[in-house]
């Protein structure tokens, strides 16, 4: 077989949801590790008064484009805008663009899709399986098609605890559904979700798994694969460690608890945290088109899917995350934290409400009173509820573990070549987690956020005061208690010196314990 760079040269490649933060990283991979690729048809819809051209212009200039510009400056004459809208009858499409795409596009990157839990039920319809059936029906259409390549979640069938590299059939027939919501107002749909989703814990789990079996239902005669990231976060290698530019899914909720904000989380330790790094995913996912695309005359006779996941192969659990958040934020920590980084994890829901009241909803009312009174706006509870409705979204899979099968993942693998395998590495067996989660977190740090590290020194500085605070706010309380009920109460008093003693001789029993060892 031809190596992965060989295969997409001379080829003429279309992206959907290449502004999004997986069709970004996948613009500028394929744009700099296969240099020979034609062009790249990149769909995307004109926003804020700004075109699709004008969109497309100022994402190239960000730091991920970096590397490419300095090793391939003209690079973005390959890259060919066409506008398109995933909401609207045949993509928004132009009947020029239709034309041109169905007489020249090769392989098709169909990465578009709504990532918001909470997205209504009709919304996630409309952008996750209403425009992949779009795509597919302009996939047809085209002449010279090789791959039809849908990137999915590994979440789509999470109602179940073993998860195949299969296509499942969903409860709900997807061509009913789209039917009935068409007549169906706001109001009934809202009322009705909780019904058609199921054991989906939301419409976008709910949603990809319809799409995973519309594909497979409506791809006739085209080579299909599917790709299952599970959570996707910074990146690992490429084109740097750690780049990360959102607050989407882990991100956020790293920076709230590098900022002291976040002090309590929903979650089982035990619990697998399936992330996985994006340029991970990216580079499975070239791969997995580079297979079923370059094999016209021994094409796989069924739809592969490929679960991209970290859980089977290299775990990591969210015990270890908790951990490793608090030591990087604490060596490197972020500019004006509210608190110490001290992130902890609660699986008893009452501990959690307890922690929740104690340690988010009493410090922001607090310290909303103090703005107040020096005459700002209170902003800290706005920010503990965005917060908390955040963690609520990521609860049900911060408490859960799965079981994947990853047998394409190492197919796919086992055929590359040590050249393709180096260069689209995503053998996730040689992920170091510690030294990724600090890129993580300094990735958050710098390309999120916008933080330079020389501000590092004035950021520990303030990290040590507010350390020197609580030493002190916590002296100046047990001296109130001892002055308010303790000393004025013998019975107080008779427990108090009790408690101590009893500790002494813990203490001095441990002591001696010690030396005769």
């Amino acid at each position: 077989m031809m190596t992965i760079p060989e295969y997409y040269a001379g080829k003429n490649v279309l992206i959907s949801g290449a502004t999004g933060f997986m069709g970004k990283v996948l613009l500028e991979k394929l744009l700099r590790s296969c240099p020979e690729v034609r062009a790249v048809y990149v769909m995307v819809r004109s926003k804020a008064g700004q075109s699709p051209q004008a969109r497309i212009a100022d994402m190239i200039n960000c730091k991920l484009f970096e590397r490419l510009q300095d090793e391939q400056p003209g690079f973005a004459e390959k890259i060919v805008a066409v506008s398109s809208d995933l909401t609207k009858p045949e993509l928004d499409l132009s009947k020029e663009d239709q034309s041109i795409l169905a007489e020249n596009v090769n392989v098709v990157f169909h990465c578009a899709a709504t990532v918001r839990f909470s997205e209504p039920l009709k919304d996630a319809v409309q952008l996750n399986v209403l425009a992949t059936q779009m795509m597919l029906a302009l996939a047809h259409r085209m002449k010279h098609l090789e791959i039809f390549l849908h990137v999915s979640t590994a979440y789509a069938n999470c109602n179940r605890e073993l998860i195949e590299e299969v296509v499942y059939q969903p409860p709900v027939d997807y061509r009913k559904l789209i039917d009935t919501l068409d007549w169906m107002d706001d109001g009934l749909v809202t009322a009705m979700t909780p019904r058609l989703i199921g054991e989906h814990p939301n419409t976008y789990t709910f949603t990809k798994s319809l799409t995973e079996y519309l594909v497979q239902q409506e791809a006739g005669d085209l080579n299909v694969a599917i790709v299952r990231p599970s959570i996707v976060g910074a990146s690992w290698k490429e084109p740097f460690p750690g780049w990360i530019d959102n607050f989407n899914g882990p991100s956020g909720i790293f920076i709230a608890a590098g900022k002291g904000i976040l002090r309590t989380m929903r979650a089982s330790n035990d619990a697998v945290a399936d992330l996985v790094p994006v340029d991970v995913v990216i580079n499975a996912t070239l791969a997995a088109a580079w297979y079923s695309g370059s094999q016209t005359l021994n094409r796989p006779k069924n739809l592969l899917v490929y679960n991209c996941t970290t859980g089977g192969i290299n775990p990591f659990r969210w015990g270890e995350v908790e951990y490793h958040i608090n030591m990087s934020f604490k060596t490197n920590p972020l500019e004006q934290a509210f608190r110490r980084p001290n992130v902890n994890l609660r699986s008893n829901p009452f501990a959690y409400q307890y922690w929740t009241t104690v340690s988010h909803t009493l410090p922001a009312l607090l310290y909303d009173g103090y703005l107040r009174l020096t005459g700002r706006n209170p902003r800290m509870m706005k920010t503990i509820t965005r917060l908390h409705k955040a963690m609520m979204v990521l609860e049900y899979f911060t408490s859960h573990s799965w079981v994947w099968n990853t047998d394409n993942i190492a197919m796919l693998l086992a055929n590359m070549s040590p050249e393709d395998k180096k260069m689209f590495n995503f053998d996730v067996r040689q992920l170091h987690w510690a030294e990724y989660m600090e890129s993580y977190c300094m990735g958050t740090k710098k390309y999120v956020l916008n933080e330079e590290l020389s501000g590092l020194p004035a950021a520990r500085k303030h990290l040590n005061k507010l350390r020197n605070i609580r030493y002190t706010f916590n002296t100046v309380l047990v001296v109130l208690i001892w002055r308010v009920f303790i000393a004025r109460s013998q019975m107080a008093r008779n427990i108090w010196y009790f408690v101590v003693s009893l500790c002494f001789k813990f203490l001095s029993y441990f002591r001696a314990s010690s030396t005769m060892r």
